[in-house]
């Protein structure tokens, strides 16, 4: 089980971004994704969950064995694919709870339905692990948050909807050592055997926390070097120069 990336070329108004992209994310391992402004990063991101401004000029993804693709955004989301934000979005006149809600119920089998006892129950007890006040559950979705409130309730959704594999796009981007640390936290309790991590990052520090088995470094649309967690230390160290961009 793996979420497998091959030979992945994608362009943005036609300027190529990505060119002949390879990685594979095995389930049960957090693989760390960490470059210099520009590389590609997050259009990875964005291209794995169907980003429409960005198009696939060659290469395939496949996530457990299943043409990614091919999906509209909605049934990545539901075939257990889960994307948080550099920058989550405000929703609304939405509320948290609706909002996890709606998501929960639509990965039902058709004309299914869960139980609204045991529906708040877990939220409670995760956004309590996520040092989230209760009332934020009847706020609007990330209106008015902070920057960590934002991240946290991020965490919240992913814990919730218990994706298959989870893509953290600069995830510690404006976030305070507390934050980060709770962050984290929320993010190493879900981790397990059937579920794979890929955490785009632009600082070690964030490694600290949530501990890598694979650090890429990814630059010119390409993965150019990959090591264990002790390259997210020398690239803190030494910067990305001393590495050979992709040609």
């Amino acid at each position: 089980m793996s979420l497998e990336i091959r030979n992945l070329h994608a362009t943005i108004n036609d300027q190529p971004i990505l060119k002949g992209l390879d990685l594979t994310l095995p389930a049960g391992e957090v693989h760390a994704i960490m470059g210099p402004n520009g590389a590609g990063k997050s259009t990875l991101s964005k291209i794995l969950c169907g980003h429409p401004d960005y198009t696939v000029t060659e290469g395939d993804v496949l996530m457990d064995g299943v043409p990614l693709l091919g999906m509209e955004v909605d049934a990545r989301s539901r075939a257990g694919l889960f994307l948080a934000f550099q920058y989550p979005l405000e929703i609304a006149g939405v509320t948290n709870a609706n909002f996890i809600r709606a998501a929960l119920q639509a990965r039902q089998p058709k004309g299914g339905d869960f139980d609204a006892v045991e529906f708040y129950q877990a939220l409670y007890k995760k956004m309590d692990e996520l040092q989230i006040p209760r009332n934020f559950t009847a706020r609007s979705v990330n209106e008015g948050f902070s920057g960590g409130e934002k991240k946290r309730n991020e965490i919240l959704q992913m814990a919730m909807l218990e994706p298959k594999y989870a893509v953290l796009d600069e995830t510690d981007s404006g976030l305070d050592i507390d934050a980060l640390k709770i962050v984290a936290d929320g993010v190493n309790a879900m981790r397990s055997p059937s579920r794979g991590f890929l955490v785009i990052t632009h600082y070690q520090r964030l490694l600290d926390y949530i501990k890598p088995d694979v650090v890429h470094v990814l630059s010119g649309g390409r993965i150019v070097k990959s090591g264990g967690p002790e390259l997210a230390l020398e690239l803190e160290a030494r910067g990305y120069d001393w590495i050979k961009p992709a040609a």
